[in-house]
């Protein structure tokens, strides 16, 4: 004969385990050395857009949004379209008036999973508004790649 009372007893003992057991949370998601290369290349495709008179194809590197925030010479723009006004009127969109920009990229630092600050070094010559500074931007993974969206930009002062 099956002594239900024995069998009910071992049937807790086994399972009382299994169901306090909690499961190994997956690993936090990091910035990966990946990231940080696809950080650099988007500002790599601006420095080239933008050498080759590719105004639109420099501000594919800005998050199309009105959340994008834009600050240069004292001045802060809302928005992707005010932006690119803004690069339009200054600069044209030819080679030979937007001259050659160079980047110098001076540290990446992750903010989380999804975040980064890029501090670096811009140098603008061969243009008749020439000139050098620093930006610091900010970028964040989004479904179309990583983007900035927040960009601070300042020029040095004159010699």
């Amino acid at each position: 004969m099956i002594d239900v009372r024995a069998v009910a007893l071992a049937a807790v003992v086994v399972a009382a385990p299994l169901a306090c057991a909690h499961p190994t949370p997956a690993p936090a998601p990091r910035f990966a050395t990946a990231d940080d290369a696809a950080v650099r290349a988007v500002l790599a495709a601006q420095q080239d857009a933008w050498n080759r008179g590719d105004l639109a194809g420099y501000m594919a590197g800005y998050l199309s949004s009105p959340e994008l925030v834009f600050t240069s010479g004292g001045n802060i723009r809302h928005g992707w379209d005010e932006t690119f006004a803004k690069y339009r009127a200054r600069y044209g969109s030819d080679p030979s008036t937007m001259g050659k920009l160079g980047f110098e990229i001076l540290g990446v630092q992750p903010l989380g999973a999804d975040g980064a600050i890029v501090l670096g070094r811009w140098e603008l010559t061969e243009t008749p508004v020439a000139g050098r500074g620093v930006f610091s931007v900010a970028l964040a993974r989004t479904p179309d790649g990583w983007k900035v969206v927040h960009d601070h930009t300042s020029s040095d002062p004159p010699p």
